[in-house]
């Protein structure tokens, strides 16, 4: 990776163009260096209902401090009295069996985040929504009411079911306006651990609530090894001001550049996760990614870390890791040994780009803590866990698609990003600050500009490069049963590069190759992370027929446009 060294020749170029900019207003704007100054108004709103500039930790760009987003303000239940909300709920496990019904409606809840109590969303009033489970084959109905204040729907994110029950809007249903109903049938393919959220203005909806997880159980019962006890984690964070949230935007979302990056770290909705644990004990972690954009780097205290399964099903091999990637929507499965008494702090660890500054910086999130008992474990799973363990079925499974993995591809997208009609600052500072591509942003350092761009400016563009259509002008015919070779690149050269978790419903894919080395241990997927400048191949096995679509999982690019769709032809 790029030194400090190099990075520091970029401010020499950017000073410049500060000076050249500089005026009595952009040296009040630079020196706000703890953050930028709030308008005398109502929390987040100005008088035209424009929103006001979080408070931001690094020093903006000269001029910037009267800079705007061009849309208006939006939070969950304007008008409602906060009182007459129920109080969210933590979560409960709903076990299923073949044939049921749930009832599932997203609500109104009042919510405790941080010490303060905000207007929020939820299923049926718990956060995160309830946790559902269920056997491999079995099919349940779901009927779904909506009772928030915003159109939605409800995605089954990884499922493999049916086309009419996927909740994209204007693809397989409609939006479900408020006080309305749908009937979903969901039939569960694979076991596993999926998730469900909203597919309107994830940007808004998911951020305040709006996800839950499916944990899907294999009949074999020796798919996993033994264990002392499960965790069930999703990773979250929220975006304050102060004491506020920091408001949506109404007609765009703002943050379009990097996507909105939370500062407030959550797991199952609670700003600390806290697990009691003996010496030697085994736990296995169910980990899923469901914030907006930020991508975890997550470890336990230097605890060993075992690499189980992934969004679809186990690696063909079982691995340790001194740390898991967990990028926007992935799900990842993996065993921990505790083996001596003490607190084990569950850390999101990171390397980040000031792009101000140009110049990396090392940061870590305390997520929560496994507190670890002297006494020593009541059952020891020790040779279990050593056991590094293959898998017979997933590689009889993968087996299969060998013969295809050297092909050239069929698809070639380029992922990229069209950016106008920002402050001509703006533009200057990211044609400099380009110099270097940081490969994955696992922060905002350049909030001031990222806050100001919304969909208006800013358009996130999946590129077909053989037909040369653009994302929602993509639609790729396949027949059913076919198995689909394709090539993403993510153009390192493009006006503001940025890493990508793309995701294809309705299918399940391998990854085969990144930069031209090839995996060694693959598992069948639903998102892969495409870090700048990184070229993909996969096989998409296309065996679900229906209208599905693939797109970012970075809540904001996709309300940017970056979505396209695959037609798969039923035989």
């Amino acid at each position: 990776m790029t030194s400090t060294a190099v990075l520091r020749a970029i401010p020499a170029g950017l000073g410049l163009l500060m000076g050249l900019a500089a005026s009595p207003a952009s040296a009040q704007d630079m020196s706000a260096m703890g953050g930028m100054q709030m308008m005398d108004h109502s929390p987040g709103v100005a008088p035209s209902g424009m929103m006001i500039l979080p408070m931001m930790k690094n020093p903006m760009l000269p001029g910037m401090l009267g800079a705007r987003p061009k849309v208006s303000t939006f939070m969950p239940g304007e008008g409602k009295d906060i009182n007459t909300l129920p109080e969210a709920k933590p979560r409960q496990l709903v076990e299923l069996k073949d044939g049921d019904t749930l009832s599932l409606t997203a609500g109104m809840v009042k919510r405790t985040v941080n010490g303060k109590t905000f207007k929020m969303y939820g299923y049926n009033g718990q956060y995160p929504g309830p946790l559902l489970r269920a056997k491999q084959n079995s099919t349940v109905i779901v009927r779904f009411t909506n009772s928030i204040d915003l159109p939605t729907t409800v995605h089954r994110h990884g499922v493999r079911l049916e086309n009419a029950s996927d909740g994209v809007p204007g693809i397989s249903q409609e939006p479900v306006g408020p006080g309305g109903t749908f009937l979903y049938r969901v039939h569960f393919k694979d076991a596993g651990l999926y998730w469900y959220h909203p597919h309107v203005r994830e940007d808004v909806q998911q951020d305040m609530g709006l996800y839950g997880n499916l944990l899907i159980d294999s009949p074999r019962p020796d798919y996993y090894s033994p264990v002392n006890s499960e965790e069930v984690l999703m990773l979250d964070d929220l975006l304050f001001d102060g004491d506020s949230l920091v408001p949506y935007g109404k007609e765009s979302s703002p943050f379009t550049i990097m996507g909105r990056f939370g500062n407030v770290m959550l797991v199952n909705g609670e700003t600390q996760f806290h697990k009691q644990a003996n010496a030697g004990d085994v736990i296995r972690f169910f980990l899923t990614n469901v914030s907006n954009t930020r991508t975890f780097n997550l470890s336990f205290g230097g605890a060993p870390i075992k690499l189980v399964a992934s969004d679809v099903s186990k690696f063909e091999h079982e691995v340790l890791v001194p740390s898991v990637l967990i990028a926007p929507a992935e799900r990842y499965i993996i065993e921990v040994k505790f083996d001596k008494p003490g607190e084990y702090m569950m850390v999101n660890k990171i390397q980040a780009l000031d792009h101000m500054m140009g110049e990396f910086y090392h940061a870590a999130d305390t997520l929560g803590m496994v507190m670890v008992d002297p006494k020593p474990t009541a059952q020891d799973q020790s040779a279990a866990f050593k056991t590094l363990r293959s898998d017979p079925e997933v590689k009889a499974d993968i087996d299969r698609y060998r013969a295809q993995f050297d092909r050239p591809p069929d698809k070639d997208l380029l992922l990229t990003v069209d950016v106008r009609d920002l402050p001509i600052i703006v533009m200057q500072f990211i044609s400099i600050d380009t110099t270097y591509r940081s490969p994955v942003e696992f922060t905002d350092t350049m909030a001031d500009i990222n806050w100001i761009s919304t969909g208006k400016e800013v358009r996130w563009i999946l590129k077909d490069m053989t037909t040369s259509k653009e994302n929602m002008d993509i639609d790729w015919h396949v027949k059913q049963g076919e198995v689909v070779k394709v090539r993403i690149r993510n153009d390192a050269k493009s006006f503001h590069p940025m890493n990508h978790p793309i995701h294809f419903h309705g299918q399940r894919f391998l990854v085969l190759a990144t930069n031209g080395v090839k995996n060694d241990n693959l598992v069948w997927k639903d998102t892969v992370l495409l870090p700048v400048g990184t070229t993909a191949d996969l096989l998409v096995e296309a065996s679900n027929p229906g209208k599905w679509m693939l797109h970012c999982h970075i809540a904001e690019h996709l309300e940017a446009g970056m979505m396209a769709l695959m037609t798969v032809d039923a035989n």
